[in-house]
């Protein structure tokens, strides 16, 4: 497939990109600073800022799916307001495109602990990480209510970390997957890109919100 992806140099996104690149996909990088991506076969890079639904356009035509793991940085101190700007613009750029399918990951903070109780909500969310998943929780609200796109919105579960690959994972729906005892359900990167890719190329949560988990 020919797949453009929305923040190949990040923590999630680069293991997206590893995973695409070892199953022979063509991949399109949108990047700010393309020389952060080294010359790979299958990859081809385009200087875009997502913040700009028109270089978003230019950059995804053509593409028969767009994944984005778009994320303006933890350390950003308007997080929240930039997130949602960038992501409303990476959605308006692939509409304008013509591009029908897209997988945003996001974040675990929407998903549920307890009967109408997300994450985000609890008293011990960690407040570094408070106003980006808010952000991301709103960007799901939205999502759900678009009509255009076969989107996809994967949640990660609270430990995703560094890890080696496996190829073996959990799916759930909008609920925290649990884990052993006292400690949440984690995922490495790599096998979380396992299962973004997977969706991507046999798709199971066409307009739904999904999660995965070791």
């Amino acid at each position: 497939m020919k797949i453009a992806l929305i923040g190949a140099t990040g923590f999630t996104g680069a293991p997206v990109l590893a995973e695409l690149l070892s199953r022979g996909h063509q991949v399109t990088a949108l990047a700010r600073t393309p020389e952060k991506l080294q010359t790979q076969k299958g990859l081809n890079v385009v200087k875009a800022d997502v913040l700009d639904e028109k270089q978003v356009a230019a950059a995804v035509a053509g593409h028969d799916a767009v994944i984005s793991a778009y994320n303006p940085g933890w350390s950003e101190p308007k997080i929240h307001d930039i997130f949602l700007q960038g992501s409303h613009a990476i959605l308006q750029g692939i509409k304008q495109a013509g591009v029908k399918r897209v997988l945003v990951i996001g974040g675990a903070g929407s998903l549920y602990v307890a009967p109408g109780v997300q994450l985000v909500d609890v008293p011990q969310f960690p407040a570094e990480y408070k106003q980006g998943a808010l952000a991301a929780r709103e960007l799901l609200n939205r999502i759900e209510k678009e009509s255009t796109l076969d989107w996809t919105f994967i949640s990660p579960p609270i430990g995703l970390a560094p890890g080696e690959r496996t190829g073996k994972y959990r799916v759930g729906a909008n609920d925290l997957l649990p884990g052993k005892g006292d400690v949440p359900a984690g995922i490495s990167v790599a096998d979380l890109a396992v299962a973004i890719v997977d969706e991507i190329e046999k798709p199971q949560h066409i307009k739904k919100r999904f999660t995965a988990a070791n």
